[in-house]
């Protein structure tokens, strides 16, 4: 056995072999993953090149090979910058607020799962599904023209609470809940199907064995349903917490304006700014990769953290 286990490891010309045979017999699996292998090659490793650009004063008639180095002046140059501390500042708070809605779609997963009408359950899941199809454009349309001066979400709260009738995301405050709210109600039943499918590999013996020792419905969920639903939390919180640094910011730059970069300004659209609008194609690189490299860091911590103290994560 332990001859076997050497030629394998050791024998190149059994490793080659072992791999031409694999080749041989799912050829068709490997083809139908090459689109997939060739997209992130082209389109996420490939431009992972241009990052060096944050390392040079990059001028586009000169090339990356003939921009001057110039080290790490753009990552100095933006931690001393005087919006620093703004942008990080706004990008914590909505991602903190966003990481407080977590739970969100565990807790609809169960709710879904304990309804005793099949048909009731698939009504309220496509209803709360419908909104992930809605462009983001379109959403966020919706929520400019609702929140405006004359809006329908203006004109209530001007008639419940008495507020002052004009737009909403005029005033810097107003940002970080509006934001917020859309986020949720758009995300919120897309993001319930990863644990209603983790729901359906629970042993439906484990509901059983519970029942008949006298558990009700809520200590079977709090006892059977959360423990198996653990694993999947785990890595989706995982995910969620590499994605702190990454708000996104398609939906603040169509929700945001100049008057209220106090509160809505993120790292991701200050980028945006640098990049394509000022040409400052070296610092706005050098800040995308800063926060590249910060996300990459809480993935890492979160994922060892996770498996010393329950013994799961990512890896």
């Amino acid at each position: 056995m332990n001859k076997v286990v050497k030629a394998v490891t050791d024998g190149r010309g059994t490793i080659t072999y072992r791999i031409k045979l694999d080749l041989k017999r799912n050829w068709q699996l490997y083809l139908m993953i090459l689109p997939i292998i060739m997209y992130y090659l082209i389109f996420k490793y490939g431009p992972m090149f241009g990052l060096s650009i944050a390392f040079m004063d990059y001028k586009p008639a000169r090339g990356i090979l003939g921009s001057h180095f110039v080290g790490f002046k753009h990552f100095e140059n933006f931690f001393t910058n005087y919006y620093f501390f703004r942008l990080l500042k706004n990008t914590l708070k909505i991602s903190f607020c966003l990481l407080i809605t977590f739970p969100c779609p565990i807790i609809l997963a169960l709710l879904l799962n304990e309804l005793k009408s099949a048909a009731f359950s698939k009504v309220a899941q496509t209803i709360t599904y419908i909104p992930h199809f809605i462009s983001t454009v379109v959403v966020c349309g919706l929520v400019i023209t609702l929140t405006s001066s004359s809006g329908g979400i203006t004109s209530i709260l001007h008639i419940l609470f008495g507020i002052e009738k004009k737009s909403l995301l005029n005033t810097a405050g107003n940002f970080l809940p509006v934001y917020v709210f859309t986020e949720l109600w758009q995300t919120l039943g897309w993001n319930s199907i990863i644990y209603l499918s983790a729901l359906t590999g629970i042993d439906q013996q484990l509901y059983d064995a519970a029942k008949v020792d006298g558990a009700g419905r809520f200590q079977r969920m709090l006892h059977v349903t959360l423990p198996g639903l653990t694993p999947t939390i785990v890595i989706m919180f995982i995910l969620k917490i590499g994605k702190i640094f990454n708000v996104g910011y398609e939906r603040v730059m169509l929700l945001y304006n100049p008057a209220i970069y106090e509160t809505s300004d993120v790292i991701n659209t200050y980028v945006y700014r640098m990049g394509l609008i000022s040409g400052k194609y070296s610092y706005s690189a050098a800040v995308g990769l800063f926060n590249c490299v910060v996300s990459f860091a809480l993935v890492m911590l979160t994922n060892k953290i996770s498996n010393k103290v329950n013994g799961s994560g990512l890896w």
